[in-house]
């Protein structure tokens, strides 16, 4: 049996949320979870100080990221890029070589493209990566579910939004557990209550 790969560390994940844009809402699948679940991420990593980057691909003719993201509390300046792939962008390598992370969480659209290839890059440079599957689609179920299974079989982690964050919060009733209790208890489906305490969470 294959090693597992390393733990997912608050000291060496950073978060990198892939070309949300408003040109893509319509026509992504399952896109209300998508952002539910990429918010979020960025409000754990933001009270847990795990950097975030954000990008956006051709910003010109695709829009901006969503509003859903862009007006958290706490903004990031995107990333433009035309590249596909971040890690193709030099901009973006910039940035992430200076946070001094090697543990890479990626969301975002689309999984068998922007995602994908980022994931790839990024493999191929050394670093650890974990895609949230509940985080990441595509304008169609079948790409999104190929490119999953192709990120798995090329040595991604493909994980939910929920192990993420437990994984690297390891532990309950800390300081960190505590200042993300509430984002841990929200359920992202659409329709679904704002929050829905699992047992893990709810009686901790």
């Amino acid at each position: 049996m294959a090693k597992p790969p390393q733990r997912l560390e608050k000291n060496r994940t950073a978060l990198v949320v892939v070309d949300v844009q408003e040109s893509f809402r319509p026509l992504i699948h399952e896109m209300p979870t998508v952002l539910a679940n990429c918010s979020r991420l960025i409000r754990f990593c933001d009270e847990l100080d795990v950097p975030v980057l954000v990008t956006e691909h051709y910003p010109h003719g695709l829009g901006g990221t969503v509003e859903e993201l862009a007006s958290l509390p706490r903004r990031y300046e995107p990333i433009e890029k035309i590249s596909f792939s971040c890690a193709a962008d030099h901009n973006f390598n910039s940035r992430l070589k200076s946070l001094h992370r090697d543990q890479i969480v990626l969301c975002g659209i689309e999984a068998h493209v922007c995602v994908y290839q980022t994931a790839r890059d990024l493999l191929e440079a050394g670093y650890q990566v974990a895609v949230t599957a509940d985080a990441v689609s595509s304008r169609q179920v079948s790409s999104r579910n190929l490119g999953l299974a192709y990120l798995r079989d090329i040595g991604a982690q493909v994980m939910t939004t929920e192990m993420v964050m437990f994984e690297i919060l390891r532990m309950a009733r800390t300081e960190d557990f505590r200042a993300v209790s509430a984002i841990l208890k929200e359920n992202p489906l659409p329709g679904a209550p704002a929050t829905a305490a699992p047992q893990q969470v709810g009686r901790l």
